[in-house]
């Protein structure tokens, strides 16, 4: 049996949950701030954008050498396949936490049944004189690892069984344990959210909650899934956006047609404003100067609507193409402040924007450490197990004994020589 202060255990309880709930999102922000790199790094966002940028100016030198030109398909892309390959990882982790969700519930329901069944043997054995101590500790535990996973408050009652409520007063578990519901889907793509039915959501005895506001693992989950990760694709759609639109500009290539698509495409087609969710994944070159596509590097030279190859010394387009790059302009979405910038500066507040939340996240994480170590620490002192003290006394009562027939045998074995 477990002397406890039920105040300082439900604060640690708590203190647990808080926890779980910040290294979910910490573990989220490091990989994403892995995923985008950095500048120094020639597989990173930003070293994609300098490459493309640098290739540029060289082709410019020497529109003529194909090669050049071909350096520059080959650097864009290189950069629409990166921000492809960041938007499907932002997926695959949205529904990586999905699966996520659907453990954890499925394990907050056996830690109901768990704690039910220990409440029914706890009520037998009081009942009929019994020492309980075993299964209180067992439900002890139990108790322990659902906080992990949800927010939970305890009433106790006079036959030594608990009832659980969450945070919001749902009753989980009472009479009998309720039953948390989740259905996980197959995929999760970038337009699929909560708000438009495209996810699920938790529901309990059937019916949809709101999923858990405050600490323990699902609550973060939830929160990566639903915020984070989506927070995550929506400025790497924002970029997306800038670069297509820079370059799409009616007025850089006066050989497209009204509505053509610029050197960068939403699907193959030209990108409309209203469809912007998920244009990170779609992004991709124009075939039209594509040779694996059937394309020609000449019209990287000469216009994207251009019919046939002109005077090869022609840098112009070019020269456009570089400086529509390095213009300074808002965003025309995200929410990475209305600061005009190139598209390198806008990846650049990007990056830094990921890694000031990887920092924040990492002191959420420190700081709700350090809470539940010193709520744990103070559990500890206070709590007085005194089924471990009993072992002990009955240890030291054993040495006792043993010393004592020691000292007698002595004593025997001096009278023998004495008598001598």
């Amino acid at each position: 049996m477990r002397d406890e202060d039920p105040g300082l255990l439900s604060a640690r309880r708590g203190a647990d949950g808080d926890l779980a709930r910040a290294e979910v999102r910490a573990r989220f922000q490091a990989d994403l701030e892995d995923l985008a790199g950095t500048p120094d790094q020639p597989d990173s966002l930003a070293g994609g954008v300098a490459a493309l940028e640098a290739s540029l100016v060289t082709a410019a030198a020497r529109p003529d050498e194909e090669s050049r030109l071909l350096a520059v398909v080959r650097q864009a892309d290189g950069l629409a396949t990166r921000l492809n390959a960041m938007s499907r990882q932002i997926q695959n982790w949205r529904a990586d936490a999905e699966a996520g969700i659907e453990r954890s519930v499925s394990d907050a329901n056996t830690h109901l049944r768990e704690i039910h069944a220990l409440n029914v043997r706890i009520t037998d054995a009081n009942r009929s004189g019994h020492s309980a101590a075993a299964f209180e500790d067992q439900r002890r535990v139990a108790l322990d690892r659902l906080a992990e996973l949800v927010p939970i408050r305890l009433a106790t009652r006079d036959n030594g069984t608990v009832a659980i409520y969450s945070t919001d007063g749902a009753v989980l578990l009472d009479d009998r344990p309720a039953q948390l519901g989740f259905a996980a889907g197959n995929a999760v793509m970038p337009h699929m959210t909560i708000e438009n039915g495209l996810l699920s959501g938790l529901t309990l005895n059937g019916r949809a909650i709101s999923p858990p506001s405050g600490g323990g693992r699902i609550a973060g989950l939830f929160q990566l899934r639903d915020g984070l990760a989506t927070d995550a694709q929506d400025q790497l759609d924002a970029l997306a956006r800038d670069l297509v639109e820079r370059l799409q500009d009616p007025a850089l290539d006066a050989t497209r047609s009204p509505g053509d698509a610029g050197l960068f495409t939403d699907g193959g087609a030209a990108f409309d404003p209203a469809d912007e969710i998920g244009l990170a994944r779609r992004l991709s070159l124009n075939d039209r100067v594509d040779p694996e596509a059937g394309g020609a590097l000449w019209r990287l030279r000469d216009g994207l609507g251009a019919s046939a190859p002109g005077n090869a010394g022609q840098a112009a387009l070019l020269h456009d193409l570089s400086t529509a790059l390095d213009r300074r302009g808002e965003m025309a979405s995200g929410d990475l402040g209305a600061t005009g910038r190139s598209l390198a500066g806008h990846v650049s507040a990007l990056v830094s924007r990921i890694g000031q939340d990887r920092l924040s996240l990492d002191r959420e994480v420190a700081s709700a450490g350090a809470h539940q170590a010193g709520l744990l620490e103070a559990e500890q002192r206070m709590g007085v197990d005194t089924d471990a003290e009993m072992q002990r006394l009955m240890l030291i009562e054993q040495a006792y004994a043993a010393n004592a027939r020691v000292i007698k045998v002595a004593g025997e074995l001096m009278d023998v020589l004495l008598r001598i």
